[in-house]
């Protein structure tokens, strides 16, 4: 799993049938060292009801098709946890309010 940050919506009107209900975020990863937001990123299925600005745990590639939303769906991005709190070397980057 790969740690970011919502940084954002993305909506899609028109697109598969297979898309339809699911949420799309996007999401930039976070530097493990000093916690971050790198460049980049990725546009993710939201499984777990995550907002914009919250940190979070994602799945890419085959693995992000192993949530019940996601299952046999065309995505490659799936949000999977919500993070409470992230520590480096007994320093706390990030804490959720």
């Amino acid at each position: 799993m790969i740690i970011g940050k919502v940084v954002g919506t993305v909506v899609a009107t028109r697109k598969e049938e297979e898309l339809t209900g699911l949420t799309f975020l996007a999401v930039s990863p976070i530097d493990l060292r000093t916690g971050a937001v790198k460049d980049g990123g990725v546009v993710a299925v939201d499984a777990v009801g995550a907002g914009v600005g919250e940190v979070v745990l994602y799945a890419s590639g085959s693995s992000a098709r192993q949530t019940t939303i996601t299952n046999n769906r065309p995505v490659d991005a799936t949000i999977m946890a919500i993070v409470d709190t992230f520590e480096v070397d007994d320093e706390v980057l990030y804490q959720k309010d």
